[in-house]
């Protein structure tokens, strides 16, 4: 059974003074602007990288959550940062990593078992399947 997600973007201009929006059929993103500026000179708005980030973050954390679960283990909270790298290379811009965060509080576990489920759920999230980049991880048990 697959499932498809949905977003949409829109653009007008060219590549340096153009303005795009971003939208999600969940209404989560509506018409939420990014472009050039945002995207390499740190102005307002996002950028695919960014949402990339966040993507992976969100899947990885819901994989993980479900590992905890088939531990027996349930998270008090558990929170991650990821941080994708844009680099510029010889044929162009690529993303080439992917670096996870991640903190956790998750009673009656230790710091082996955490790093263990947290390394199994980078690896079999969905998003991580599907990026080619260098996906590193830093779990910490609190």
């Amino acid at each position: 059974m697959a499932i498809n997600r949905r977003a949409t973007v829109a653009w007008s201009g060219d590549i340096k003074t153009g303005k795009g929006l971003i939208s999600t059929e969940s209404g989560a993103l509506s018409e939420y602007p990014y472009g050039f500026a945002a995207r390499f000179e740190g102005a307002k708005g996002s950028n695919p990288e960014e949402l990339l980030g966040a993507a992976h973050a969100a899947c990885f954390t819901m994989a993980l959550s479900a590992e905890l679960a088939k531990a027996g283990l349930t998270a008090e909270r558990l929170e991650t940062k990821a941080r994708v790298t844009l680099d510029k290379q010889d044929e162009g811009w690529a993303v080439t990593a992917s670096h996870l965060t991640l903190e956790g509080t998750v009673p009656g576990t230790d710091a082996a078992t955490f790093q263990r489920l947290a390394e199994t759920a980078k690896a079999n999230c969905p998003l991580s399947k599907v990026l080619k980049a260098d996906i590193t991880l830093e779990a910490t048990l609190k």
